[in-house]
């Protein structure tokens, strides 16, 4: 194992090498949240596959697949769709309000009202994937050392809250693309073909096991419904993806950069799939679905291969967490901790708002990585902040960039409704059941429509206000919150 630790240690080393880069480039606001919105194709739709592309996706996907068959792709799967839709409707549109978090889109389209309390949700769900993300190193580091879960936690999430602080968005694009480029090496072109060979290929896969795992619908038609509704339209409005969005050179860059991120996710999805029903051939008899990544890499792959597997998913996680970190510190700051003092930003502070931010970083990593190891439940906390999000915030964000006619009361309405339909029904129905999301996105569509209608219409100065952002044609300044100066 020497040789795999040591590609894992030069690896780690050279993530904390692109921080340290990073903080040399990170002068400004603009360039520590959003790497001064000037992203190219090919390192933006590297970046944003990375953060989409995370533990879940590489350890829990290949573990659907072995529990299911080709058709536990569809996690992943769903997710590539939501980015796909995101990229060709709505990220053009995106990239252009020159905003740094949902919560202050909200505010320009329904007049500076909705910023707090959306906000609020979404430090809540960035809050949880980040968590859920730091729980996976115990998982990587368990397999590669032996090493106690705490000590893991601590390990792993000490690493990304140290990039991340330094150099922001970009020592996290920076690493990204390292990562994205070893899980393409890693687990595309290294894991999945020597899985296949060594269950003996297709044909010997199809005759161990059972015709529902090659069933492309085998997981259930309410299954994938489901993941539709939680991962597709959670991409669609996380700030975590959001946050990619606005670091894009201009709008074909996140157009068409986000197109082929999509398109590789759907071939990601299908190599975990595949990878796990090899896995399943292999080890019959494993304990749960998702040993089956740590199981088939520990036991079918050469020395020095094993190591760089095994960084890949070590990649995955941390591609995910620092985007969620930095997802999470910048509402905290620009969304609740700014508004609630009443302070805007004012020209001639950029420089004093990236420490401020380089601070929200380290004290929401050090929350993460505290309730990390508090937290037991990595399936039910994740299911609580998917569940929030969409049942919370996809009505009125989709409700702003498609219907003229949504007011801010309806935006409010729709935030309150949803989400405590939400909690009360994950209350009563259990927080891994279905019925909680379908429900609560339905009460908050209701109640958007419905007190929208019933209230006037959104102040015309403001639509057209809106519509100059939407246009591209108002200053970055500009974007500076109506909530902060009322």
């Amino acid at each position: 194992m020497a040789v795999d630790y040591t590609v894992i240690v030069v690896y780690l080393a050279g993530m904390l090498a692109m921080g340290w880069w990073g903080m040399r480039r990170a002068k400004s606001k603009s360039e520590f949240l959003v790497a001064g919105r000037r992203l190219g194709p090919a390192m933006y739709s590297g970046t944003m596959a990375a953060i989409v592309l995370g533990g879940a996706s590489t350890i829990g996907g290949v573990g659907l697949g072995y529990q299911y068959g080709l058709s536990g792709a569809w996690m992943v799967f769903t997710i590539g769709l939501g980015l796909l839709a995101l990229s060709v409707f709505f990220s053009a549109r995106i990239a252009r309000l020159k905003v740094y978090t949902v919560s202050e889109m909200l505010d320009l389209r329904y007049g500076g009202r909705a910023g707090v309390i959306s906000g609020l949700v979404m430090w809540a769900y960035t809050l949880m994937l980040a968590v859920t993300s730091t729980i996976a190193y115990a998982t990587i580091f368990d397999v590669l050392f032996d090493m106690n879960r705490t000590v893991a936690i601590i390990l792993g999430g000490s690493i990304v809250v140290a990039y991340s602080t330094l150099g922001g968005m970009w020592s996290i694009t920076l690493t990204d693309m390292v990562q994205f480029v070893v899980k393409t090496i890693g687990v595309l072109l290294l894991l999945l073909p020597i899985a296949v060979v060594k269950a003996g290929g297709f044909s010997e896969m199809k005759a161990k096991l059972p015709t529902s795992y090659f069933d492309p619908l085998g997981i259930g038609g309410e299954t994938i419904f489901t993941y539709v509704l939680i991962y597709t339209f959670g991409m669609l409005i996380g700030q975590d993806i959001w946050q990619r969005v606005f670091t894009a050179r201009g709008d074909r860059t996140a157009k068409w950069g986000g197109t082929v991120a999509g398109t590789y996710c759907l071939a990601y999805a299908l190599a975990g799939a595949v990878i796990g029903t090899a896995a399943k051939v292999l080890y019959p008899k494993l304990g749960s679905p998702d040993d089956a990544f740590a199981t088939i890499v520990k036991d079918e792959l050469p020395v020095g291969v094993r190591g760089l597997v095994l960084a890949a998913a070590l990649a995955a996680v941390m591609s995910t967490s620092s985007g969620a970190l930095i997802a999470c510190a910048t509402v905290a700051n620009n969304d609740i901790w700014s508004r609630l003092r009443g302070v805007g930003r004012r020209p001639g502070e950029e420089h004093d708002e990236v420490r401020g931010n380089r601070v929200f970083i380290l004290v929401m990593g050090l929350a993460v990585i505290g309730t990390a190891i508090a937290l037991n439940n990595v399936v039910e906390a994740l299911t609580v902040a998917y569940n929030l999000l969409v049942g919370g915030l996809l009505v009125p964000i989709l409700g702003g960039l498609l219907w003229k006619r949504g007011t801010a009361q309806g935006a409010l309405a729709s935030v309150a409704v949803g989400g405590l339909a939400v909690i009360g029904l994950m209350a009563g129905y259990g927080i891994l059941a279905n019925e909680p999301v379908y429900y609560g996105l339905l009460a908050s569509l209701v109640a958007y429509v419905a007190v929208s209608l019933a209230t006037r219409p959104t102040d015309e100065a403001v639509l057209a206000a809106w519509r100059e952002r939407l246009a591209g044609r108002t200053p970055e300044l500009a974007s500076e919150p109506v909530a902060a100066h009322q």
